[in-house]
């Protein structure tokens, strides 16, 4: 066993803690950050390598509101962003959509006769809605009718969520898909063909998506290896393959005690004046000594996890897009990214494609425990049934599983962060929660960041000067504004964002 002492602790090198650690680091503090994987930073915004292909954990697009946080991405990768044009389409039955669903597109593409019940459904659904609207499924019915309900909306949601439409609750829908109106796409439309619209048509006049993004020239992991080396070159410590084993405070000296332990079994000890931690709310209180009355609490709050298997194909291109959402109920696969439409120099041969197909799963599950061999084989199978790619142009895949991607709402997950948050903001005052996991909020990279830069301010003040749990998002947040347009950091980062809540029985 070795012994540290260190201004701050650090649990978790995602973009949150390694945020933290920087600017703590410029500040002069002493920090010694401890992270469990064993080669990558950044945590769900890594870049995960494999002979010369680069693959991003889900696509993260590098666009946000707050000033600081553009600020501080340019300060920390000052030469390494690329502007990238931004496109993602779905994918249903061999055609592709565009997103936001433009009307006439859609009828067009699924033919005289589908279109014909389609529009019969939505002219039901509008002088027959249902009255008592209670989940997912009720609310986009009542909108889109019964037959875009099931074509567009119910397979793809499935699949990332875990949970039936009809368990979901309908306040979800109603904040993710307003603005859009099928009766107003096809009265555009209609216009368009007529030469009375001439405006820029992205299918949804509520909502501007953002036609282009940047993006870190090899992936977002070049980011969170580039503060990494900022903060060891100012003389503070990044322990890889250190996972936490226990976390405790001398009440008599104020001091933490933060007991980490490498794969081969060696324990680290870190003293420490301040902890920040981005793990997850289950895993902090199952570690910390004695365990909070709010274990149960926490041990209740759950997890949707996924993986991605890349498959490398002898293709120029399979398809333009960033990536492209698939809502065929034939196939378990439910988003495939284009690694060389996020950037060229993923991919180290221009004669290659490497795209990579997203399956969201429960970690345990039959998905989840999969061998990485039969997740390949089932990644070919699975593009061929597409039409996609023919199977013997596929030249190699690699399996990367994402645990606890996404926290999931549901009917009990407020009550039971709620109840250990005030348990350890009373007994704990110098232990800050930063990030997606060590909030269980639904944050997007930049707000985790924020999360941090406001315990950092906390810190440097000797009290809570911000409260960092106003930070999130709206639904809206990644899709219209101008980048940096917002000074104040809770001004720009207070909203909540809606996520899929499970309908109270």
């Amino acid at each position: 066993m070795t012994s540290k002492s260190t201004d701050v602790a650090i649990i978790g090198a995602g973009p949150a803690g390694l945020t933290a650690a920087y600017l703590l680091t410029k500040e002069g503090y002493s920090v010694t950050v401890i992270e469990k994987d064993s080669t990558y930073v950044g945590g769900i915004s890594r870049t995960v390598e494999h002979d010369g292909y680069r693959f991003d954990i889900g696509g993260h697009r590098f666009f946000s509101k707050s000033k600081q946080v553009v600020d501080l991405w340019n300060e920390i990768l000052p030469d390494d962003f690329i502007q990238r044009p931004r496109m993602s389409r779905i994918y249903y039955e061999g055609k592709f959509y565009s997103y936001p669903l433009r009307a006439f597109e859609a009828l067009g593409n699924l033919g005289i006769l589908r279109s014909a019940f389609c529009m019969l459904s939505y002219a039901k659904a509008k002088l027959f809605p249902k009255k008592d609207v209670k989940s997912f499924q009720d609310w986009v019915s009542n909108q889109f009718g019964e037959k875009l309900f099931g074509i567009f909306f119910k397979t793809y949601t499935e699949k990332v969520w875990g949970m039936q439409c009809d368990e979901i609750s309908a306040d979800w829908a109603a904040q993710r898909i307003k603005g859009l109106s099928l009766g107003g796409a096809v009265l555009d439309g209609v216009k368009r063909s007529l030469g009375l619209n001439k405006r820029p048509n992205d299918g949804m006049e509520a909502k501007t998506l953002l036609e282009t993004f940047r993006y870190p020239r090899k992936g977002p992991g070049m980011m969170w290896e580039a503060a990494r080396d900022s903060v060891v070159e100012g003389g503070n410590q990044v322990l890889m393959d250190h996972s936490l084993h226990q976390l405790s405070e001398d009440k008599a000296s104020g001091r933490w005690r933060v007991l980490a332990k490498t794969g081969e079994g060696d324990v680290v000890t870190i003293n420490a004046a301040h902890v920040i931690s981005s793990a997850p709310m289950r895993e902090l209180a199952s570690r910390l000594h004695p365990l909070p009355k709010t274990t149960t609490n926490a041990m209740n709050l759950k997890y949707r996890d996924f993986l991605t298997v890349a498959v490398m194909v002898k293709s120029k291109d399979l398809f333009p897009d960033n990536w492209i959402y698939i809502h065929d109920p034939r196939v378990l696969v439910g988003r495939i990214q284009n690694f060389r439409s996020w950037s060229p120099e993923m991919i180290p041969d221009d004669d290659m494609a490497c795209v990579g197909l997203e399956y969201f799963c429960f970690e345990g599950d039959g998905l989840w425990s999969s061998k990485d061999a039969d997740l390949v084989e089932l990644a070919k199978k699975e593009l061929a049934q597409l039409g996609l790619c023919d199977p013997a142009d596929i030249e190699g895949g690699l399996v990367v599983r994402q645990e606890k991607a996404y926290p999931v709402y549901d009917d009990a997950y407020a009550a039971n962060v709620d109840a250990m948050r005030a348990e350890l903001a009373e007994a704990y005052p110098t232990l800050h929660l930063v990030g997606r996991n060590g909030m269980h909020k639904y944050n997007n990279q930049d707000h985790a960041m924020m999360t941090a830069m406001l315990t950092v301010e906390n810190i440097k003040a000797g009290r809570i000067k911000h409260d960092v749990w106003c930070v999130n998002e709206d639904a809206e947040y990644h899709e219209a504004g101008a980048e940096g347009e917002l000074e104040g950091a809770v001004e720009a980062l207070s909203s909540v964002r809606q996520v899929p809540r499970k309908l109270a029985a």
